[in-house]
C-alpha cells in the first residue's frame, strides 16, 4: 500500500498519510522516496497555493514503527552506522520533504500525533486538530532521542520552556491543552477538521501565488539569518514581487474596492 495520496482540489492539494492500520507508522523501506516524489510534485505545480496534510483512519500518525524497532528492521536495522543511514535516507527525507514545501502548508491532525508523527506535523506551517487528537514526543519512553528535526523545531514552535516539558516527561497532551500552548493554532470538533482546514486552505489559495511561496521563503528564512541576511533577502524577493502582474492586479483592486483576482503571472 502507498503510504502517502495526493488529491488535487482547485489550488489546492491533500497529502493523505495512508497507512491506516499500524496509525500511518513511518520508517518503512522507500517511506522517504514517496514524501519526497509527491512534494517535489506540489513544489513544481505552479497552480498549486496551498497544501494540507492529514492522516487516514483514527490516527494522524503514531511515528515510527515500533514493530520495526522492535525487530530491528527497516530503518531502524542494522549496525549504527546502518541505523543513521536509514535515518538519513529515509526519514530525515520524510520531515525534509514536508519541511521543504514552498506553498504554505497546514497539518489537519485528525488524532494522534506521536512521536515522528507530531514532528511530521510541526514540519507544517500551520496546525489544526480535531478536538479528540493527542499530541506528543515520547521518545525518552522508548530509550530514544528526537532523531527527525523535533529538537531543532519543537521550540521554535512552543518555546524552550513547553518543549523541554513536552519532551523530558514524554507526556501525551490533548487537543485543548496543544492549542492553548501553541503547538496547534486552534482545536475544533472532529467532525468538521477537514472542512475548516479547507476553508483556511481555500484563503490562503486566494492569494497571489509568486508572492505567497516568496513570503513562506523568507518566513522560514527568518528564523536562522540574521535581520541584515533577511533585509537583503527582502529587498530581492520585493523587487521581484513588483514586477509581476499580480501585484498590478492587487493595486487596482484595491484601488477599484473589488476582490483582486490572481493568476500567477
Amino acid at each position: 500500500m502507498s503510504l502517502i495520496l495526493t488529491e488535487k482540489r482547485g489550488h489546492v492539494a491533500i497529502l493523505t498519510l495512508n497507512r491506516p492500520d499500524s496509525m500511518n507508522a513511518l520508517g518503512a523501506p522507500g517511506d522517504g522516496d514517496q514524501v519526497a516524489a509527491a512534494c517535489a510534485a506540489i513544489n513544481d505545480d505552479r497552480d498549486i497555493r496551498c497544501v494540507i496534510l492529514t492522516g487516514a483512519g483514527r490516527a494522524f500518525s503514531a511515528g515510527g514503527d515500533v514493530k520495526s524497532m522492535k525487530n530491528r528492521e527497516g530503518a531502524f536495522g542494522g549496525n549504527g552506522v546502518q541505523i543513521r543511514d536509514g535515518y538519513r535516507n529515509n526519514i530525515h527525507r520524510v520531515v525534509k520533504s514536508i519541511y521543504g514545501l514552498e506553498v504554505p502548508s497546514i497539518a489537519a491532525i485528525n488524532g494522534a500525533a506521536i512521536g515522528l508523527g507530531c514532528d511530521v506535523a510541526c514540519m507544517c506551517d500551520i496546525r489544526i486538530a480535531a478536538d479528540t487528537a493527542k499530541m506528543g514526543v515520547t521518545f525518552l519512553k522508548l530509550g530514544l532521542i528526537p532523531g527527525d528535526g523535533g529538537a531543532w523545531l519543537l521550540p521554535r514552535t512552543i518555546g524552550m520552556s513547553r518543549a523541554s516539558e513536552l519532551l523530558f516527561t514524554g507526556d501525551v497532551i490533548d487537543a485543548a491543552t496543544a492549542a492553548d500552548w501553541g503547538l496547534v493554532s486552534k482545536a475544533v470538533p472532529a467532525d468538521t477538521l477537514m472542512d475548516e482546514a479547507m476553508k483556511l486552505a481555500e484563503r490562503i489559495a486566494q492569494q497571489p501565488p509568486h508572492a505567497l511561496r516568496l513570503a513562506k521563503s523568507l518566513l522560514k528564512h527568518g528564523q536562522t539569518v540574521s535581520y541584515d541576511t533577511l533585509m537583503e533577502m527582502s529587498a530581492a524577493a520585493q523587487a521581484i514581487s513588483h514586477l509581476t502582474d499580480d501585484h498590478m492586479e492587487g493595486v487596482d483592486a484595491l484601488l477599484e474596492k473589488r476582490p483582486a483576482v490572481f493568476t500567477g503571472k
